[in-house]
């Protein structure tokens, strides 16, 4: 669309505004409708569903009017979330920078490296001590006193809006926390709020659910049902206890809860980042994970707010199986109605797998088995967030290399978290179940990558091979296809923090072992670029810069992985129109050599010496062999 016909539109009056949110509705009024039924049976939830009709006008009403105009933009703009531009950060607003206002004089920092997505982890209002980080949730739009105020948000999203940034906040959508409004009323005996909740008189349908439902945290909430003495009765308690699972088998839930979404999103968040989403559903005799009703919720979730706030999307933060992450953007007629992003955790996990081995096999065979995702979705890859890493790998495609699924993972364990004298990993273990000798990782990236064991033992060669692999690592990420995201720190090489310990609240959760505080003093150092932490910003802020400068990186399925015949190596291909990038990376610590001739193979590469943006020095395929040197990382380009 020219600009003049765009300028149009966006200075419409509010009737044309209104006929856009009118044809919208009726674009997608048919599916919406199909959802809503398929949920809750029309021939009982009729009156449920006329309410529907009656929320979403008034919703539209009240949207901000110059998110509305933004709605527009983006709608015109196409798939924005697919952009080579962005560049994602996931923080802590208080380990960052004390508050939001604290946080919105750092725009300066966030666009010298590059940043301009930013994931704030909970912000709102939540119970004193354990809160489960925040996702504990006693409002889903008031914010919490030790970040500022709702109009420090406000602020903050106006300044991003300015500076072209984005934000994301989550909404925790599975649970509330057990001081939330509706939690209160129900302890009181409110019976409309006791059916807000998964709520029962005695242990005889809670024992029929526990026979199939697994448990979250076995160490430290064990079980999936709290008693509650003030209403005498069982509540479904999934993850803490007090975290309160809603029951969206109640039309109602849904009702309140989209309300919320939108509000949230009339804040100016961008993103939304939709918790827990694969729990949305219980039914006895299942895992209640990843049923077709928690797919069939978000979809109507994802309908209803593109009618509303178009510009805003969804996130998954599906933490599963990797044939199942792809149904979270939505399969069949619901292809693309789900969420428009997902984590990859897959990729993370694997690239983990991948430096504990040195090998590439487990990566190139779990990639291969992941169906494609819908055209106009895309992914956040990452390395490292605020969670632990786990270990859930396919046991088929492990036993296809023929290791032991068991004590593969047994041996990731111990490389990573200290029960190997020769691993240089220094990481903690996460909800390990003796029993069954599952359990988790933490850590942050630096350490867990050897740079702390590089420190303490003053081991230069160690330090030097873990920055190489931290800047390896990101790199992927920056060129895999997505959104890349960096968790806050791991720009600068930020070490585990083991004040939680000191911290009756956090010392039984070793995953705030990598939530450590912003390191501002080695920020202000950064010029002395001889330091690892210095090189490791440096080597990260150019990459970001080479992929906004290049549209190549921008996410349109326009990726191929490439066997090079070295087990030890991974490489992928970007491609765009008549040009293609090739990325090789060595996981391993020796110097590899490829075959070169499949690269001359590829068109672009047939004629000349490719440039390799990453060293920008020119690389020779004369040779019949390629030496990649060890954790290097090439992203090679024909000009």
């Amino acid at each position: 669309m020219n600009q003049a016909k765009l300028h149009r539109l966006l200075s419409q009056k509010g009737k044309d505004s209104q006929e856009l949110f009118n044809q919208r509705l009726a674009t997608n009024l048919t599916l919406i409708q199909k959802q809503f039924f398929s949920l809750y049976p029309e021939e009982q939830h009729e009156k449920h569903f006329q309410k529907l009709l009656k929320l979403l006008p008034k919703l539209f009403a009240e949207r901000p009017e110059a998110l509305r105009k933004q709605d527009l933009e983006r709608l015109q703009s196409g798939n924005w979330h697919q952009s080579e531009k962005l560049m994602g950060m996931q923080l802590y607003v208080e380990h960052f920078n004390k508050d939001l206002n604290g946080l919105r004089k750092k725009i300066p920092y966030f666009k010298k490296l590059g940043v301009n997505f930013l994931h704030l982890m909970p912000i709102t209002t939540r119970p004193e001590g354990e809160s489960d980080g925040g996702y504990a949730v006693n409002s889903y739009l008031e914010v919490d006193k030790k970040y500022g105020s709702k109009e420090d948000l406000l602020e903050l999203t106006k300044a991003f809006r300015e500076n072209g940034m984005y934000l994301m906040l989550d909404f925790v959508v599975n649970h509330t926390s057990n001081e939330f409004s509706w939690a209160k009323k129900a302890k009181k005996g409110d019976k409309k709020y006791q059916g807000y909740y998964y709520i029962y008189e005695d242990f005889t349908i809670p024992a029929e659910f526990e026979k199939t439902l697994p448990e979250v945290f076995p160490e430290t909430s064990p079980g999936n049902f709290t008693y509650i003495p003030e209403m005498e009765k069982w509540v479904m308690t999934v993850f803490n206890g007090y975290q309160w699972d809603l029951n969206y088998t109640n039309p109602e839930v849904f009702l309140e809860m989209l309300t919320n979404l939108v509000k949230l999103t009339d804040m100016g968040v961008d993103v939304v980042r939709f918790d827990a989403l694969a729990f949305l559903w219980k039914k006895i005799g299942t895992i209640s994970q990843n049923l077709p009703e928690a797919h069939n919720l978000i979809s109507l979730f994802r309908m209803c707010l593109q009618v509303v706030a178009p510009g805003s999307i969804l996130l998954a933060e599906a933490i599963v199986a990797p044939t199942d992450i792809v149904k979270y953007f939505g399969e069949e007629e619901k292809r693309g109605n789900e969420c428009e992003i997902a984590y990859n955790a897959s990729l993370m996990a694997l690239l983990w797998n991948s430096i504990a081995t040195k090998k590439t096999q487990l990566l190139y065979k779990s990639l291969m088995h992941v169906p494609p995702k819908p055209q106009d979705c895309t992914w956040i890859n990452y390395i490292r967030c605020h969670d632990d890493i786990g270990l859930g790998y396919e046991n088929h495609l492990i036993e296809e290399l023929g290791w032991n699924p068991e004590m593969h993972r047994k041996f990731l364990l111990d490389y990573y978290c200290q029960r190997l004298d020769w691993s240089p990993a220094t990481g903690m273990l996460f909800m390990y179940n003796p029993k069954t000798g599952d359990g988790r990782i933490t850590g942050s990236a630096a350490s867990l990558l050897g740079l702390e064991k590089a420190i303490k033992t003053n081991n230069d060669d160690l330090m030097e091979a873990s920055v190489r692999k931290i800047v390896m690592m990101h790199g992927i990420t920056l060129a895999f296809g997505g959104i890349p995201l960096i968790y806050a720190g791991d720009e600068i090489g930020t070490l585990n923090d083991y004040s939680f310990q000191n911290d009756a609240s956090k010392r039984g959760d070793s995953r705030w072992v990598n939530r450590p505080m912003q390191d501002w003093k080695v920020i202000s150092r950064l010029k002395e670029k001889d330091s690892a932490q210095s090189k490791i910003f440096h080597a990260l802020q150019k990459l970001i810069k080479i992929r906004k400068e290049n549209s190549i990186f921008a996410d349109k399925n326009n990726l191929e992985l490439y066997h090079t015949g070295n087990d030890h190596i991974f490489s992928f291909e970007r491609t765009e129109n008549q040009k293609g990038l090739l990325v090789i990376c060595n996981f391993d610590e020796n110097t590899r050599v490829i075959d070169s001739s499949w690269i001359k193979k590829l068109g672009y590469f047939s004629k000349g010496e490719p440039l390799d943006l990453v060293s920008e020095e020119k690389v020779s395929l004369n040779s019949a062999l390629l030496e990649i040197m060890p954790y290097q990382m090439l992203w090679l380009m024909k000009f």
